[in-house]
């Protein structure tokens, strides 16, 4: 068996007992072990399956062989989403190093658009994701129904994870009262962009930044890809910002982030702003660049190295389903940092060798 076993193992099955060939917990870790060695389809996964039985079946009962493709869709598709999103948050959480104090927590929304159906006039799912930007994996996902339905799917995703003592970055969708109350609540720090969808807050943060003198000023510089980008950052105390009825509980700090881009002869600058429940004296510059770790680490790789928006799945609950799968495999691929190779790398390595294969899954 392997350490999936006891974690994924908790999984109800929804199918009629005594009328199921395949075991549910064989048809999920088939479909981890096929994916993690480059299988990106239900077929794929089959014919991993046919390809590699004697193998499987060191750790992989398969009491009537490898299912049919069909049937793998099937049980992806009638999975309870909910509760394999939930275990998979438990399971994530225990890949967190927890000798790392405060970690940041960057949340954000990707929609999965090979997921889309034209025919049938459905649109694409949209997943929140929660990815821990010290530990490098994901650490859970929440499907909403749309882009604009983050605000209600942020609080429900916040309340499945663990984020006592973390730092939660998130965009300005996600900058709402009631988003901050949870994080507090739940015993975590925020750092909240401002952008136009609160003009309000906008203003008066802007009125902070022009009246008051920063606490911090501070400049980092980078170079690299052909271009120079330098962030000037300018932390205030809240000021301005009316919070006597609470409306941002636990506001301490406004920031102000200059950045200027050289590229060549073409220089560009923008200023953006983030309202934040940590003190003043916090290295706010590091924090906001590594949110964005989110896009580069999580949604590029699901792009680029699953093929994630090129995959046709129509049927919304495998894909859901199927999604978990996916970050199931990058959390075991991120995991091994003692082989130096691209996660691609990694996948073609875990395909050909099954002694890696099983380093992977700690067997």
């Amino acid at each position: 068996m392997t350490k999936l076993h006891s974690i994924f193992g908790k999984i109800y099955d929804p199918r009629v007992k005594g009328r199921s060939q395949h075991l549910l917990i064989d048809i999920i870790i088939l479909s981890v072990v096929a994916v993690l060695c480059g299988a990106e389809s239900w077929e794929a996964i089959a014919l991993y399956g046919r390809t590699n039985l004697p193998f499987l079946r060191q750790f992989l009962k398969l009491p009537n062989g490898i299912p049919s493709h069909d049937t793998i869709q099937r049980v992806f598709s009638i999975i309870n989403l909910r509760q394999f999103e939930k275990i998979f948050i438990e399971w994530a959480d225990n890949l967190r190093d927890s000798e790392m104090s405060k970690t940041v927590i960057a949340i954000d929304g990707k929609t999965v658009r090979g997921s889309k159906d034209t025919f049938h006039c459905k649109s694409p799912i949209h997943l929140v994701h929660a990815w821990c930007v010290e530990n490098d994996i994901c650490l859970g996902q929440l499907k909403t129904a749309a882009k604009s339905n983050e605000i209600t799917a942020i609080p429900e995703l916040l309340d499945l994870l663990e984020i006592k003592g973390n730092i939660i970055t998130i965009d300005a969708m996600g900058t709402q009262t009631a988003i901050a109350q949870k994080i507090i609540k739940n015993g975590g720090d925020y750092i909240l962009s401002v952008k136009d969808n609160q003009k309000g807050l906008r203003e008066e943060v802007e009125t902070t930044c022009k009246r008051f003198k920063p606490v911090q000023d501070y400049t980092d510089i980078e170079k690299g890809h052909g271009r120079i980008e330098t962030r000037r950052c300018e932390v205030f105390e809240n000021g301005d910002i009316v919070d006597f009825d609470k409306r941002w509980e636990g506001l301490k700090s406004v920031i102000k982030i200059t950045a200027t881009r050289e590229i060549g002869e073409k220089k560009t600058t923008e200023e953006r702003f983030y309202i934040s429940s940590l003190d003043t004296q916090q290295p706010f510059n590091q924090h906001i660049r590594n949110h964005w770790s989110v896009e580069n680490k999580l949604h590029w790789t699901l792009d680029v190295v699953f093929r994630e928006d090129l995959q046709r799945k129509r049927d919304k609950q495998s894909a859901e389903n199927f999604a978990v799968i996916r970050k199931i495999v990058l959390n075991i691929l991120k995991k091994d940092t003692e082989t130096k190779a691209s996660l691609v790398s990694k996948r073609l390595k875990a395909g050909w060798s099954q002694e890696y294969l099983m380093y992977l899954l700690k067997i």
